[in-house]
């Protein structure tokens, strides 16, 4: 009995494998198998029906075919490539050196600098308006006087204020203006120094 049904076993593995490498048809997907018992009681399975006389069982089969697998990926195939993060958002430009306006005390006349730290100097007392009457306007009693004043010196130093940036943006703008007019009349040896300028200029009108 148990090599019955080794050979039953076998025989049904046969038929299977048969099954699914047989030509698939469009309208069958199913597969009828036959259980035949004959009358000494050996199991037979096949495709076709039982003989006359024998116990005969059917089976459905599943004959719509394997299911196709994805292929493996090529070892040789190209990584896929890396999404790249977002770019980092750009930074705020940065605002040009600060500039001074400064003014003179001697005139009041106005300038500008870099640093707004003018060095001090030695000007006449008759320029600094310590003095309020005009030498030219003294009484003939204070010659004498106004001879001293008109001769002594005194230290003064500049007054200079910071900019705005506004301010310092549109005086640069200024300033390339002039110096570009200069430099479109300027012989071929004169305009290393406005050229050397522009570059400056240009430099910190990014800036702005």
């Amino acid at each position: 009995m148990i090599r019955l049904a080794i050979c039953a076993v076998l025989i049904l593995a046969l038929l299977l494998v048969a099954a699914l490498c047989a030509p698939s048809r469009a309208h069958a997907q199913t597969l009828t198998v036959y259980k035949c018992r004959t009358a000494q009681g050996q199991l037979i399975y096949q495709g076709a029906p039982c003989k006359q006389g024998q116990q005969q069982q059917t089976m459905q089969l599943d004959d719509s075919g394997p299911a196709a697998s994805p292929l493996p990926e090529s070892p040789n195939a190209p990584p896929a490539a890396a999404v790249a993060p977002p770019a980092p958002p750009s930074a705020p430009p940065t605002p040009p050196s600060t500039m001074y306006r400064c003014t003179r005390a001697t005139d009041q006349t106005t300038y500008l600098s870099a640093n707004g730290d003018p060095p001090p100097y030695y000007a006449p007392l008759a320029m600094t308006g310590i003095v309020p009457t005009p030498l030219g306007h003294i009484t003939p009693g204070v010659k004498a006087n106004a001879a001293m004043v008109a001769s002594h010196y005194i230290q003064v130093q500049d007054q200079c204020v910071p900019m705005t940036l506004q301010d310092t943006c549109s005086t640069l703008r200024d300033q390339f203006d002039d110096n570009e007019r200069k430099l479109s009349r300027a012989f071929k040896s004169d305009q290393p120094p406005l050229l050397q300028r522009e570059k400056e200029l240009l430099d910190q009108l990014k800036h702005c």
